[in-house]
């Protein structure tokens, strides 16, 4: 469902891209180019800070919003999602959030008033809260990550990981043609 929010903006979604017809798509919400946004997914852009102003909440080209998941912001702080970018079923993202590209959330993972730069990998029930990931960090299943982290503990991002990440974004990008072809049949 597209709907506006109270102020009344309407989602602005590239023709590429395909909405999965659950999704909940609610107010300053851009989707770019190829973009896959599954099943049950929620991305709402409705809160305004204490001006009036709101920040879109962006989701790049070529990524993937899984199952489930829900995209929102705190008093119009701003959301972007880089390109090329997963975000695993059942996730949270919750702004203010900047996630680089070619970034992976695993599932069930929460991201909240944070920074992912480029080729991070978020494993499944991560917590990344009121930190700063340089690029190509590799957060553990469970493991919670704040602003007091010593990063320096934190592994970077394997061959293989960093491959299974690509292989998701390539799987969910054929997806989209495959929805798009058929999309006028549900």
């Amino acid at each position: 469902m597209i709907r506006k929010n109270p102020r009344g903006d309407l989602p602005q979604i590239h023709p590429s891209a395909f909405v999965d017809p659950t999704a909940i798509l609610c107010g300053l919400v851009i989707v770019e180019e190829n973009v896959f946004i599954g099943p049950y997914v929620v991305i709402r852009a409705d809160e305004m800070d204490a001006n009036g102003h709101m920040n879109p909440i962006v989701i790049g080209a070529h990524s993937n919003i899984q199952d489930g998941v829900v995209i929102h912001s705190k008093s119009g702080a701003p959301v972007t999602i880089g390109q090329r970018t997963s975000i695993a079923h059942r996730a949270i993202v919750h702004g203010p959030c900047i996630v680089g590209d070619g970034v992976f959330i695993g599932f069930n993972s929460v991201l909240f008033n944070c920074t992912v730069e480029a080729g991070c990998v978020v494993r499944y029930n991560a917590v990344v809260d009121g930190a700063h990931l340089p690029s190509g960090f590799y957060v553990r299943s469970t493991e919670r990550i704040g602003p007091d982290t010593e990063l320096a503990a934190l592994p970077q991002v394997s061959a293989d990981a960093s491959e299974f990440s690509e292989d998701v974004a390539r799987t969910n990008n054929r997806l989209v043609h495959g929805y798009k072809q058929i999309q006028n049949e549900f």
